[in-house]
């Protein structure tokens, strides 16, 4: 749906309440069509508010066996992937 909306799940250390507050806003303007008018500004932050607890709530109820993966290896991974995609090293 939105390429911006990261994994949060089995990291560690655990996502952070401004990475959870980043990815519901990030749902919330892909499901509203944008950043909102200022007539619309209260019905968005309450939104990413509801969902943004719901993330919480959510993260901490799931189990896994796998072990929890390791951030900077993962944005290595990515960065890694988007150089083959894009033929950059940056």
């Amino acid at each position: 749906m939105c390429r911006n909306i990261r994994q949060l799940h089995n990291f560690d250390p655990p996502a952070t309440d401004t990475e959870i507050e980043a990815a519901a806003l990030q749902f919330v303007r892909k499901v509203g069509g944008g950043a909102p008018s200022k007539a619309n500004e209260a019905a968005y932050a309450r939104a990413v508010d509801e969902i943004g607890a719901i993330v919480h709530r959510l993260l901490g109820e799931l189990v896994t066996s796998a072990p929890p993966k390791d951030r900077d290896e993962e944005a290595a991974k990515a960065k890694a992937r988007s150089a083959a995609r894009f033929g950059r090293t940056a």
